[in-house]
């Protein structure tokens, strides 16, 4: 698990936001932790690394 925090801001349209923390609570998780695992799904998906676990490895930006 992370040591450190940074903070990500997101601008999201009110409706979704309230459907996502809505679903996130019927599912007994925060929006962060959502977020969070999004991220690292996210991360892992295109074979980049993070942290000391992970070594970083230069991810191929596509257009």
């Amino acid at each position: 698990m992370e040591t450190k925090s940074a903070r990500l801001t997101v601008l999201i349209d009110p409706n979704k936001k309230r459907a996502f923390e809505q679903l996130c609570a019927s599912q007994d998780l925060t929006p962060s932790q959502v977020v969070r695992q999004l991220i690292r799904d996210y991360l892992e998906k295109h074979d980049v690394g993070y942290g000391d676990d992970h070594p970083a490895r230069n991810p191929q930006v596509r257009s």
